[in-house]
């Protein structure tokens, strides 16, 4: 491992992972967190809870769709969404510099209550830091939330055939920071998807027992988000290029600026890994939904033992599709 921290340490990619695997893990590693979740999962005697943690340093603070505090409130309670876990309590650290417009943090602040108002989330304990000028950029936020686990869900062993589902189109939250980040001047709908996806998890409750996993594509993209699915099973995957929703706007900006969208953070989306007998009556609750409507089964998984995801081209070709590996789009969360 190198002897600086780079900026790709912190893209959600392969560098990310070294980082987890060869220091992190090696010192905190347990049971719990070498499961590698997105929530930490634990017993208790009234039940299941699901326990997570996230820092946000977004730049720009505020984008086409959202702000960084919507985006922490978010963030948190999707990660307890797709462990199967209803949010029940946030808590909020904030480190703000100096000379910090109070207009602007009174307007982060009213975007989190909203948020936390839609998910049925309370914050109920936080923290306040103000540094030197030019020692944080604006603003940082941490968020911790706990959630009670649904007792009919738990993740399974995915099995040769099992289908792999995406909510909505994807890559939208990292084209909306781009551009605004960029002040790229193109006309079109552009914006985050950063928003709640536990409306759609309490929509698909009929079909826990055949959804064998779920996880949300932020840093490093649908890509690798799936390397880390595979990566964890053991087990190849097949992805269809022309079944992953992609709009043609997004796909533009990324042909524009030189990005690959299969690496650009979702901040509203869920993978799910679905029993193939039950599919397709997951897909359409899943549509039922106003933020699921774009959702698509995009591969599945076969028998071979083999952590690789295999993109199948729309020119009937095939490629590797690896992790996050370069700079992409740093401080997208």
């Amino acid at each position: 491992m190198e002897e600086l921290i780079r900026l790709y340490h912190g893209d959600g990619g392969k560098h990310t992972a070294l980082l987890i695997r060869e220091l992190f893990y090696k010192y905190f590693g347990n049971e719990m967190l070498l499961q590698g979740l997105d929530a930490g999962v634990f017993h208790t005697a009234e039940g299941r809870l699901a326990f997570t943690t996230d820092s946000f340093v977004i730049k720009p603070l505020f984008f086409p769709g959202g702000d960084i505090g919507k985006l922490a409130v978010y963030g948190t309670t999707n990660d307890l969404a797709v462990s199967g876990a209803k949010p029940l309590y946030v808590s909020a650290g904030f480190i703000i510099e100096e000379g910090f417009k109070l207009d602007e943090l009174e307007r982060i602040v009213r975007s989190m209550r909203v948020a936390c108002q839609e998910t049925g989330a309370c914050i109920i304990t936080g923290d306040t830091k103000v540094v030197e000028k030019g020692a944080v950029d604006g603003i940082f936020i941490n968020t911790s939330g706990i959630g009670i686990v649904d007792c009919a869900y738990c993740h399974k062993e995915v099995k040769p055939g099992d289908h792999i589902i995406v909510t909505g189109s994807i890559a939208e939250h990292g084209a909306a920071i781009a551009l605004e980040r960029y002040k790229i001047p193109v006309k079109g709908p552009f914006s985050s998807d950063c928003g709640s996806v536990y409306n759609i998890i309490t929509q698909l409750k009929p079909y826990y027992s055949g959804i064998k996993l779920m996880k949300d594509p932020t840093r490093g993209g649908l890509a690798t988000a799936l390397n880390e699915i595979s990566e964890r099973e053991g087990m190849e995957s097949n992805i269809c290029e022309h079944a992953i929703p992609i709009r043609r706007e997004v796909e533009g900006i990324c042909r524009l600026l030189g990005l690959d969208p299969l690496y650009l953070a979702c901040e509203g989306r869920v993978i799910l890994v679905v029993d193939p007998d039950i599919s397709s009556a997951v897909l359409q609750r899943i549509k039922s939904c106003e933020n699921g409507m774009g959702a698509c089964i995009i591969g599945s998984f076969t028998g071979r033992r083999e952590e690789v995801v295999y993109l199948q081209t729309n020119i009937g070709g095939k490629r590797i599709l690896n992790p996050l590996e370069g700079p992409m789009l740093p401080r997208i969360c």
